[in-house]
């Protein structure tokens, strides 16, 4: 049945490397503008112009069938924990280099774990514990608490990975129920909404310039969701799982270009040491299901 289903995943890997070469250059974005602009400005921007960019096209696909969706209360509470989790992010990212940030935020596999064992009541084999421990202490190594290096915005950081966490299980949950285009427009909607009503409150006018940049930190950001959402259709999550970590290289890239930042050796080892239990976690669930 799956070979069927998943007839190309060469396709999907390159989609899924597409996406994460994409989805930085939002966060590049939005570090950049953080300097000029309050972050929750910012956040507003990526759900409007991705709200304003992926409706028309989920209109045209599906009708008025996106607005009658099951389980409504928790599309709206699946948004709102992305939206938590990009204002935590992005406030990260205006203190603390990209490549520590995106690599707190990948310990959010290590969250899911230990969330579906306390609430979905899941069994959990030993070696994912055993990976879970190894990430928390790959999280502590980046963000070094207690050393003259810790700053407090990695705790943002650690932050959005659990919003992320909760974002990634209420999607599981509402898997195969709704169309994932419709899904994708439901996500940005709350945050938009959201985020209009209280946008007086820290308003700051753009130049010309920076609002095309705001309408790029939309675009960008549902550019790699839609890509996401076609390499799941041509493959295996747990075969696209270790691709996730070309967005850790493309921030590096992308920090040491624009910002001058580079991980110090501490990083480095965080870094390779949560990759290696993110791929540890695919490998381990792809035997699993085959």
């Amino acid at each position: 049945m799956n070979q069927q289903r998943f007839a190309r995943p060469s396709r999907g890997i390159v989609l899924m490397a597409a996406a994460m070469l994409v989805v930085p250059f939002m966060d590049a974005l939005a570090k950049l503008l953080t300097s000029r602009y309050p972050v929750l400005q910012l956040v507003w921007a990526r759900f409007f112009f991705h709200f304003l960019l992926v409706l028309p096209v989920v209109l045209w696909r599906h009708g008025g069938a996106v607005l009658t969706v099951p389980r409504p209360a928790l599309q709206i509470g699946r948004g709102l924990y992305l939206l938590a989790a990009t204002c935590c992010f992005f406030g990260a990212i205006k203190y603390i280099p990209l490549a520590d940030a995106i690599a707190i935020i990948f310990f959010d596999a290590v969250i899911v774990i230990v969330l579906s064992a306390l609430f979905l009541r899941e069994q959990v084999p030993a070696g994912r514990w055993i990976a879970a421990l190894l990430g928390f202490a790959a999280v502590l190594v980046i963000i070094r608490p207690g050393f003259s290096e810790f700053h407090w915005a990695s705790l943002l950081a650690l932050a959005a990975a659990l919003f992320f966490s909760l974002y990634f299980l209420s999607t599981r949950q509402l898997s195969g129920n709704t169309p994932p285009l419709v899904t994708l427009a439901w996500q940005s909607a709350g945050g938009f909404v959201l985020m209009s009503v209280v946008l007086p409150l820290f308003w700051v006018t753009p130049t010309l310039v920076d609002l095309a940049l705001m309408l790029m930190l939309g675009a960008t950001g549902a550019a790699g969701h839609l890509l996401l959402i076609r390499a799941f259709k041509y493959a295996e999550a747990s075969l696209l799982a270790p691709f996730l970590y070309l967005e850790i290289i493309m921030q590096v890239v992308l920090g040491y270009l624009l910002f001058g930042d580079l991980p110090d050796s501490w990083a480095w080892a965080g870094i390779t040491l949560i990759i290696a239990v993110g791929v540890y976690l695919s490998r381990d669930s792809r035997a699993r299901d085959g």
